[in-house]
């Protein structure tokens, strides 16, 4: 036995069978520490890694987070599309977990028929979904402070804003009670009681019950106030009309101290003249002075500046009614929408914006301009009464000078005070309490700031937003266009993390086969030409036998003359030949594509091998010229 031990083949397959144990115990024992979870992200837009908003959240978690992932993998019934992202979901969850040091749990539940994990499930709020006569679960949920977000369904059509709604969720359920955000606007948002005795009450904006339901609102008076960050998480500017310098200061000492402003800006509110005693625009009613809005101090300093006296028009965006074309009220799709993976306006369809103005920016502010939506390079400015009532001269008037303007933009960095010799001077006395503490002036932000700035306020309006319908004194609210959930998506990245502001999508792993692509769209672009132009023909000889075929079917005899005879001879020739055309360049094209992914298959396959053997080659070379050297 000893010497079948001793024999070098033994103790060589000894050795073999023990490295290969050693290496599976120890990959193992890695896989379980966090080290074993890291790698490098080699990908071109690091589709792997996770954003420096999310890491920089989950670093500053103080409170456990438990993450309840469900997910039927016992099943045979899952789609293998759902199995793979699946695996993507395990990453990007272990990722969270490691990054938190401890502070996220991740718990893995498989719910089955009949079980505590099924229960579990449906508590949450995940009830599954049935695919293929099957109730599959693949969601999360995820609590903290007793507070719980699911996530029902993680869509992998979804995959690219995975990251955000995780981080997003994270952020909620990890503050204890609602964001408080701020609103300051010289408009009646909140409604009040009736005009006259025996009418109703007047209604506040749906959009300011609508966030009184998301947020902790605060209505804040037009006069000089002191605003914390601490306590205020986001300003809304919703139409500030008439602002005092000693407001505008009081936002931007807020702005400083480490607060977002979110500012609704307008040349021409449309709202607040149909909500004024004074009369009905749209009816050719006007006010003496129609009612705009702007800052006229901060904007110059944040590097904006902000057409206030007129509103934007772009035929190319125009919106019908009728036979009239709204020149300034303005349908704004993904076209309009530069930042493809901006979570604000990525699942948006359209805005549309009604007698906008319009934001360009000069470049001097030091600070990171980033556009959201904009117009077209046809754009101009209009005289906004004509506007309003739809003026028709206004097409032949309108001059471009191929700006493309900023509707609603963002503005990030070190924010700089708009009031550097301090706090200005009352304008009405026996506004300021002497008494009051001095607050710090700040010269500059004390962290990076955030202000986002929209172009409009009518369209946050309750008829160009929303459809309101009174079914037995119940009312029911319906969303128009893409307005709100403009605003929401806004506000939600705004109070959700300030990490998050300015958040991007992730890349898609899949990735688009673009040569593909660019030979398909050659082959259309070179046959389809020829395919319409058989098709018309085709379509002009079925109209003449269709003829025929009629006037047979009334009794006529049917005879057709030599020229009939020989035209459709001749269409049938063009028929076949133009069919031949079109089979032989797809047979074209499958070769073309049989070619490439031949050559792919084979640098895949062929280059590692070779590039194996190319350097032990060299190595050999080197040791046996080393060797012979000696």
């Amino acid at each position: 036995m000893s010497a079948k031990t001793n024999h070098p083949v033994t103790r060589s397959a000894l050795g073999v069978a023990a490295l290969v144990t050693i290496a599976l115990l120890a990959n193992w024992l890695v896989s379980l520490t966090p080290a074993g979870n890291r790698g490098a992200d080699f990908t071109e837009n690091k589709i792997h890694t996770l954003s420096d908003g999310t890491r920089s959240l989950l670093t500053e978690l103080d409170t456990p987070v438990v993450i309840r992932y469900y997910a039927s993998r016992s099943t045979d019934y899952m789609p293998e599309e759902l199995k793979l992202h699946m695996r993507r979901v395990d990453d990007l969850l272990k990722e969270y977990a490691n990054i938190s040091k401890g502070k996220i749990r991740i718990e893995n539940l498989d719910p089955q028929p009949d079980t505590d994990a099924e229960d579990s499930a449906n508590l949450d709020g995940i009830n599954g979904q049935r695919m293929n006569d099957q109730n599959l679960f693949f969601g999360v949920a995820i609590s903290c402070l007793g507070k719980t977000k699911p996530l029902p369904f993680l869509d992998p059509r979804e995959e690219t804003m995975l990251e955000y709604q995780l981080s997003k969720a994270i952020a909620e359920v990890s503050t204890a009670v609602k964001p408080k955000i701020g609103i300051m606007s010289a408009l009646n948002l909140r409604g009040g009681p009736a005009m006259m005795p025996g009418q109703p009450r007047t209604p506040g904006w749906v959009i300011h019950e609508q966030l009184k339901q998301s947020f902790d609102v605060v209505d804040i008076s037009m006069e000089g106030v002191t605003l914390d960050p601490k306590q205020i998480k986001v300003l809304l500017l919703f139409h500030p009309a008439g602002i005092t310098p000693e407001v505008e200061y009081s936002v931007d000492q807020y702005l400083l101290n480490g607060g977002t402003v979110v500012a609704c800006l307008d040349p021409y509110s449309v709202a607040a003249q149909m909500t004024s005693p004074q009369g009905n625009p749209m009816m050719g009613q006007m006010p003496p002075n129609p009612t705009s809005s702007t800052l006229p101090t901060l904007l110059g300093t944040w590097g904006m500046k902000f057409e206030s006296a007129q509103v934007l028009a772009d035929p190319t965006l125009a919106t019908k009614f009728g036979d009239r074309n709204g020149l300034a009220i303005l349908t704004l799709g993904k076209d309009s929408m530069p930042q493809k993976d901006n979570v604000i306006t990525k699942n948006l369809g359209s805005v549309t914006l009604f007698l906008p103005g319009a934001f360009t920016a000069n470049g001097n502010s030091g600070l990171t301009v980033n556009s959201i939506i904009h117009s077209t390079t046809q754009a101009g400015f209009v005289d906004p009464t004509k506007a309003a009532q739809l003026d028709p001269s206004l097409a032949r008037t309108l001059k471009s000078n191929g700006t493309a303007y900023d509707l609603v933009t963002h503005l990030s960095g070190k924010f700089k005070t708009a009031f550097p010799e301090g706090k200005p001077k009352p304008t009405t006395e026996g506004t300021e309490n002497k008494d009051a503490p001095k607050p710090q002036n700040l010269k500059e932000s004390v962290a990076p700031g955030n202000v986002f700035l929209i172009a409009d306020v009518d369209a946050f309006y309750d008829r160009f937003a929303y459809s309101v319908q009174n079914f037995g004194g119940t009312q029911m609210v319906s969303q128009m266009n893409g307005n709100a959930p403009l605003l929401f998506n806004l506000l939600d990245q705004a109070t959700g993390s300030k990490h998050l502001i300015g958040s991007r999508s992730r890349s898609a792993i899949l990735r688009p086969f673009t040569v593909v692509q660019q030979m398909e769209a050659d082959f259309n672009k070179t046959v389809g030409a020829k395919i319409e132009e058989f098709q018309a023909k085709q379509n002009a000889a079925q109209e003449k036998l269709n003829d025929l075929q009629s006037q047979k079917s009334q009794g006529a005899e049917l005879y057709l003359s030599p020229e009939q005879e020989a035209e459709i001879k001749k269409l049938r020739e063009e028929q076949v030949e133009y069919s031949k055309l079109i089979r032989e360049q797809e047979k074209e094209l499958r070769r073309q594509k049989d070619k490439l992914a031949g050559n792919i298959t084979l640098l895949n396959v062929a280059a590692m091998p070779a590039l194996v053997v190319i350097v032990g080659l060299a190595l050999f070379i080197k040791r046996r010229s080393s060797t012979r050297a000696r």
